[in-house]
């Protein structure tokens, strides 16, 4: 490849002809409303123990709680998310926000694993409308010579979101119990709120005509019709199997003897997967300048060496340091690669591609909690690495057999 073709792409355009670019002030209110939005769909991972003995749910059944909450980020891109290609994004947000302020409280309030698994389904739901719809509303308001660039910054705020939800919830839960963590949580949702009322962008909708079940219908057809959005959504379920594989059952040995660690400190964890979320936060730029393969393979190795450090954890707490470092960069890199390459598809359609796209990811997040718990009742820690590194290996042999067909 010559040195001109890594520096340039059929989205850039001169210096004279560029449009200014997006405020940073801007782009860092996407990634932290972002990072927020996210959060509450992971606040119950640290706690799985906790909410076990309170609701009485055996600790094989306990990751039906990150499962409901997966059913609702599945039903949030069927239903809620394609609405951005609609209606008036900005007031599609305010109404999202509000709603999941309301359902993070009712988590808080819940009295009975029936009304908690669904609460935890409506913290899904509305949560992911607001993620990913931010996502897409990001992709929209950037000029196509930035987008990589400001999709990378707020997608590397949901990252950071999801990481640092589970310190947040360790913290909380240690200090005022685990519906205190909910009840923060709405709190920090209202706090976001005016900042994002005054600052969004008023964007157009494109397919304005549209009625609301072609626009759902019309999912379908992009499915079938976009081959890149095909692969690189089976690519993304693998990797979030993979990743909530780790994360999903990381508090049960954690948390049990010889360790015995508190929340905060296994929550911290997420802490060291930050630094590998910072490194890969890039991807989105490399991508638009032609080396998206090359990103790619190389987190999808990283993603498969992960889980020889991991484990090792419970010989070296530091094997699993550097096993979260890894696991965390990969999959960072490897889901803003994605979307850089899907938002190129169909720029008309960003809410219903991100929709679709996440779509393959919560069926692999949801697989993935539940994977995890059940082998870990049955197999200990070495059956949970052992699933985590095949379905790696599995992702990364799709990608060999897929990459002569795709974009650079």
């Amino acid at each position: 490849m010559k040195a001109s073709s890594l520096t340039t792409s059929p989205h850039q355009v001169t210096a004279s002809e560029r449009p200014a670019d997006m405020q940073r002030s801007l782009v860092t209110l996407f990634a932290a409303a972002s990072g927020l939005s996210v959060a509450n769909v992971y606040y119950a991972q640290p706690l799985l123990d906790t909410l076990a003995l309170d609701f009485n749910i055996s600790p094989a059944s306990v990751g039906g709680v990150i499962t409901a909450t997966q059913v609702g980020c599945a039903l949030a891109l069927l239903l809620l998310v394609p609405l951005g290609d609609r209606v008036d994004r900005r007031r599609l947000m305010a109404v999202q926000l509000l709603a999941l302020v309301a359902a993070l409280a009712a988590v808080g309030w819940a009295s009975s694993a029936p009304v908690l698994l669904a609460s935890m389904l409506g913290v899904g739901l509305l949560g992911t409308a607001m993620t990913q719809g931010l996502i897409a509303y990001a992709a929209s308001a950037a000029g196509l010579h930035e987008q990589g660039r400001v999709v990378g910054a707020a997608q590397g705020g949901v990252f950071m979101g999801l990481l640092l939800a589970r310190v947040f919830a360790g913290g909380v839960n240690d200090l005022a119990g685990w519906r205190g963590v909910y009840f923060c949580a709405a709190a920090l949702m209202l706090a976001i709120a005016l900042p994002l009322w005054r600052r969004l962008p008023i964007l157009a909708t494109t397919p304005a005509a549209m009625s609301y079940p072609l626009l759902i219908a019309s999912m379908l057809t992009l499915l079938r019709e976009t081959r890149v959005l095909q692969v690189r959504g089976m690519l993304a379920l693998l990797m979030f199997a993979a990743f909530n594989i780790f994360w999903s059952a990381l508090v049960l040995p954690l948390s049990a003897p010889p360790f015995a660690l508190s929340h905060s400190v296994i929550g911290a964890f997420g802490l060291v997967g930050a630094a590998g979320a910072l490194a890969a936060s890039r991807a989105g730029q490399w991508a638009d300048n032609g080396l998206a393969q090359r990103v790619t393979a190389a987190a999808l190795v990283m993603l498969l060496l992960a889980w020889w450090p991991l484990s090792l954890m419970t010989s070296s707490l530091w094997a699993l340091v550097i096993g979260i470092v890894l696991l965390d960069m990969g999959g960072q890199a490897l889901h803003v690669t994605n979307q850089s390459l899907i938002f190129r598809a169909r720029p008309e359609a960003r809410s219903r591609l991100v929709a679709i796209y996440m779509l393959f990811y919560a069926t692999g997040s949801g697989l993935g909690a539940i994977g995890a718990t059940t082998t870990y009742a049955y197999a200990g820690w070495q059956g949970v690495c052992l699933l985590g590194a095949s379905v790696s290996l599995l992702a990364l042999l799709l990608w060999a057999a897929t990459r002569r067909h795709m974009p650079s």
